[in-house]
């Protein structure tokens, strides 16, 4: 199979070092030092195992690359960036190829969607986790199942992709429901990602301070709320509980977002919070935890880019 992999971050050199043996992969990134550091000596994981290289195809942008088309174009940009990357997969993607999100947050899949149509897009939710040690070298922070969620115009797309996940070691499913596990990894987001990054903690810290295990529990009840709201049932009974099960099960993880906030570059908030905030308004549901932490996030990143002169940070 013939994978595109747009987002040169953690997540798509995780998956990108996995897959390179199983598939033929070409990389896709807008962050100069990571695409250069792919070309000269591939994906470095680092696992309980040790560093493994992994060579790989490396592209700033389509021009310069054969244009033998792709069947796959596996989405792994932050979620702000998706818009601009569905132009991407169309170029790359053949007429009846598929694009397949993993992304954090709401709206990736529709933003897909209105480039690609209904029929090229997909959309996964996936545990795993990675952390970007520096350009093209990435640490597998931790195993978890992947979804991919299928439709009937999908399915043989899918069944092929979940077949070539499971030969790269990643534990894959198949379901029908989708929506209930992006809501039910957006509940855990919500919860964990914003207090991670304005502390500047790892996850199970948030378990060791009353305070933030309040706030945490609390963001997780407003998510799972807005989800009830719409009809959708959540992979768990009881949000806050599985808030404390993902911060101890990850507790020396850095979130994503405090990876974002480290470095200096742009959060997802919009696509968690934010989220969260909008579709409460909506549904007619509070949301007064998650808007706190939405525009603290919001005046946090504000702050650093004045602090830095307005230069934004990219690693996608």
């Amino acid at each position: 199979m013939r994978i595109a992999i747009i987002g040169i971050g953690a997540m798509g050199c995780l998956f990108g070092a996995r897959l390179a043996p199983w598939a033929d992969v070409l990389m896709v990134g807008t962050w100069p030092e990571g695409v250069a550091a792919l070309r000269e000596r591939g994906i470095t994981l680092v696992d309980a195992e040790g560093e493994h290289i992994v060579p790989v195809q490396a592209i700033s942008d389509r021009g310069g690359f054969e244009s033998r088309p792709y069947e796959l174009a596996l989405i792994l940009v932050k979620s702000y960036q998706t818009v601009r990357v569905a132009e991407q997969a169309a170029a790359l993607l053949a007429p009846d190829g598929l694009a397949l999100t993993l992304q954090n947050g709401l709206g990736n899949r529709e933003a897909l969607v209105a480039r690609l149509g209904v029929e090229r897009v997909a959309q996964g939710v996936t545990a795993q986790g990675a952390t970007l040690l520096g350009p093209g070298r990435v640490y597998h922070a931790g195993e978890g199942p992947t979804y991919l969620g299928v439709t009937t115009g999908t399915f043989d797309r899918l069944e092929a992709v979940a077949a070539l996940f499971r030969r790269a070691g990643f534990e894959t499913h198949l379901t029908e429901d989708i929506a209930g596990l992006a809501w039910g990894k957006l509940v855990v987001n919500a919860a964990i990602n914003p207090l991670t990054a304005l502390l500047r903690v790892p996850n199970g810290a948030l378990l060791e301070d009353e305070d933030a295990r309040m706030l945490m529990e609390a963001a997780a009840r407003e998510t799972a709320a807005v989800a009830q709201a719409q009809g959708i049932a959540l992979p768990f009974a009881d949000p806050a509980a599985r808030a404390r099960e993902v911060a101890a099960r990850t507790a020396s993880n850095r979130s994503s977002m405090l990876q974002d906030v480290l470095r200096g570059g742009p959060t997802e908030i919009e696509a968690i919070s934010g989220a969260v905030v909008c579709e409460g308004r909506r549904l007619g549901v509070p949301t007064p935890i998650n808007e706190t932490l939405w525009h603290l996030v919001r005046a946090l990143g504000a702050s650093q880019s004045a602090q830095a002169g307005g230069r934004k940070v990219w690693m996608s």
